[in-house]
């Protein structure tokens, strides 16, 4: 497996039991989305489409409440960020 499906597997993991996390994890982890939409879309050209941007706030949003949220608004951060990634990695393996 590749180091980008390597983590999305592990966003689906956390998502799937968000008590466990501690606020520094979902940060570390939401942060790392981020980074990695950030860096795969300008990889696919550089235009961010509405989503990409939508959920990027969004993310942004979360990791500044990150000690606020509730499991459900995490598992939905993760699994939205992982749907996202793995869009976003199908269009760059199209590319290929």
């Amino acid at each position: 497996m590749s180091l980008t499906t390597d983590f999305i597997a592990e966003l689906i993991r956390a998502a799937n039991d968000p008590d466990k996390l501690s606020p520094f994890v979902v940060t570390r982890l939401l942060n790392r989305c981020i980074s990695t939409i950030r860096d795969m879309s300008e990889q696919t050209g550089g235009s961010r489409s509405n989503r990409t941007k939508d959920v990027l706030i969004d993310l942004q949003a979360a990791v500044a409440r990150a000690e606020d949220l509730t499991s459900d608004e995490i598992r939905d951060a993760l699994v939205d960020a992982a749907d996202l990634i793995r869009t976003l990695k199908i269009m760059l393996d199209d590319n290929r």
